[in-house]
């Protein structure tokens, strides 16, 4: 016994008994902490394998000290996890990743079935924007890919190609789209120039949509093409996990294909959500069937405030249908509020009706055709009001939902945000499962933006196979919403600048602008808008950029480039305009939000 007071001396030979016990009794032991990450990590990893594990915990252990000193004589390494594989000391974190990456950590598992070559070194389970992109790359790196995509038919049974929302449904067909409506602003316009026509003219639906789709079609064959020349092999087919690093492909036929591959990335982007009330999937659309409509929609509500939502009200409203915007709280969550009204009260001014703090209820249909005609019940978010109207299109645009919750990612261990399906990652792309990435709109907090997701998919597959360490940059990324006046924004919102960095501590510079080619026609003057929000103790860095008006996207990417390279209020002072255009607003900015002075323009 030792005197009173002191501790008793490790059995250093026990210990080292049981130690060595442990090592030999389990297939895989981990040394571990409780609340280490790295040990959390390692963990992971052999679930995801569904191998089974012991891990001791070091912090909760009487001895566990001891036991790590034990370890460090042992293996000379004093950091926890401490891994061993039947037997075999493997190291920490670092190493077993490694180990399993290069593929001598199976082998030291001894399980045959991890001893067969995968079919793919990649597989990539949806072929839009950023699955192509990634899968492209990897193919370039010498990689064998596969990609599997597949459309689930909306309720109304519309369907489109290979490339993803972008290019089928969404930013190609909107923007086409949007430049038919702003050809009708135009051809106003050039009366005032000088232009004489006698004709009435009018817009043809039918011509428009086939020309679009006409287009679109060939950018689904060269996405084939350029898969094919690049050997990747591409399925029709809808993918879902049925065990690690294995899935099941189902084509339309309902013929399956079983797949493997080391490693596997999630690009299965979103769908349009609807409201859950009676009459939605049978009688509304999505913007998933607006963009093929064989038909004119005629007199059309839209529900919803998001980017969709007034896009595709702008542009039919644009082309001469009545429209209606039905929103049930505030415009373009999320975007720049004082923007956002800005571009409500254009739409306003040029025929776009908003119904605001309403929601529908109930859609019946009144009558059959194309369009037929619908009946809208709708209630206050604020009362008991209750609106209703008909309508012979209802235009569902209140976001869109994460295509994560049937491809079997709970079978794999995947983790994803319970409340709306999107997957968490860490910088680098990769899940809580190691072999399994994810890139683009499903990704839990990220840009849901085209560029994004191919910038991402690129950077992921030279990280994973050209030996390059570069991250996807989600920071000041510019973005426009193809509203009838273009809003274009790069930075931050004036709200979550005053948040992040406190009012006291910005300069907000601002200024109304007429674009010269709208002088002559006389129409919207000191409608245009454009601001810049600086960061006063940092050199007065440029930390939001704004700018309301026509070609607001080519504008903004322009001065992208500059945000990205730390552009401040000093730059832009010293850098000389090009004149006319309305870019150069930026570089002749004096007014301060604080100054409370006029920033209405009487000329150019």
């Amino acid at each position: 016994m030792p005197p009173p007071g002191q501790t008793p001396l490790p059995d250093w030979d026990g210990l080292k008994l049981r130690v060595r016990t442990l090592i030999a009794s389990h297939r895989v032991m981990i040394f571990s902490k409780s609340y280490c990450p790295y040990c959390n990590k390692v963990k992971e990893l052999f679930r995801s394998l569904r191998v089974e594990y012991y891990a001791l915990e070091l912090d909760v252990t009487a001895d566990g000290p001891s036991i790590q000193q034990v370890l460090a004589e042992l293996t000379n390494q004093r950091t926890v996890p401490n891994v061993f594989v039947n037997g075999t000391h493997v190291g920490g974190c670092d190493s077993t990743y490694q180990a399993y990456h290069d593929g001598s950590l199976q082998k030291l598992l001894g399980d045959s079935k991890d001893l067969e070559p995968y079919d793919y070194d990649l597989i990539v389970i949806g072929g839009g924007s950023g699955g192509l992109a990634c899968s492209k790359e990897a193919a370039a790196l010498g990689k064998k890919v596969m990609v599997l995509d597949y459309v689930v038919p909306t309720p109304l049974g519309t369907s489109w190609g290979l490339g993803g929302t972008c290019v089928n449904v969404g930013c190609i067909p909107k923007k086409l789209m949007h430049q038919a409506a702003l050809l009708g602003q135009a051809l106003q316009d050039s009366r005032k120039y000088g232009w004489q026509y006698e004709e009435q003219v009018k817009h043809n639906w039918e011509i428009m949509v086939e020309a679009i789709q006409n287009y679109i079609g060939s950018l689904n064959w060269g996405y084939r093409v350029s898969l094919r020349e690049k050997s990747v092999t591409y399925l029709n087919s809808y993918g879902e996990f049925i065990e690690p690093h294995k899935i099941k492909a189902t084509n339309r036929k309902g013929q399956v294909t079983y797949h493997t591959a080391e490693t596997f990335v999630l690009a299965t982007g979103e769908r349009p959500r609807y409201l859950g009330i009676p009459g939605d999937k049978e009688y509304c659309i999505t913007s998933d069937d607006l963009f093929s409509l064989p038909y004119c929609p005629g007199k059309t509500l839209v529900v919803g405030a998001s980017y969709v939502s007034l896009e595709c009200a702008g542009f039919l409203a644009g082309l001469g249908l009545d429209v209606t915007v039905m929103v049930r709280s505030i415009l373009l969550r999320g975007f720049d509020q004082e923007m956002a009204e800005k571009v409500g009260a254009h739409m306003e001014t040029h025929g776009v009706k908003f119904i605001r703090k309403f929601v529908p209820v109930q859609v019946e249909q009144l009558e059959e055709g194309m369009p037929g005609r619908l009946k809208v019940t709708a209630k206050s978010t604020e009362g008991p009001e209750i609106f209703e109207e008909e309508y012979n299109t209802v235009l569902i645009a209140i976001g869109r939902d994460a295509c994560t919750r049937n491809i079997g990612l709970e079978t794999i261990g995947v983790k994803i945000n319970e409340k709306n399906g999107k997957v968490p990652v860490n910088d680098e792309e990769q899940t809580n499962v190691p072999y399994v990435y994810a890139i683009g709109d499903i990704l839990d907090g990220k840009l849901e933006l085209t560029p994004v997701a191919i910038q991402a998919g690129k950077l992921l597959a030279r990280r994973l196979y050209g030996g390059s360490s570069t991250k996807c940059d989600y920071i000041n990324v510019p973005t426009t919403v193809f509203t009838p006046l273009e809003y274009g924004s790069c930075g931050l919102a004036e709200e979550r600048a005053i948040e992040e960095y406190g009012k006291q501590n910005l300069e907000v510079y601002h200024s109304l602008f007429w674009p010269l080619e709208w002088t002559v026609p006389g129409r919207d003057n000191n409608t245009c808008y454009a601001k810049i929000i600086c960061s006063k103790h940092d050199n007065n860095r440029v930390i939001g950029f704004h700018v309301l008006g026509p070609n607001a996207g080519e504008v903004t990417q322009g001065f992208a480039a500059a945000i990205k390279c730390g552009l401040t209020k000093e730059l832009l002072d010293e850098t000389i305009g090009i004149h006319p255009t309305c870019g150069e607003v930026f570089t002749t900015m004096d007014i301060t939000k604080s100054s409370g002075q006029d920033i209405t323009q009487r000329g150019c």
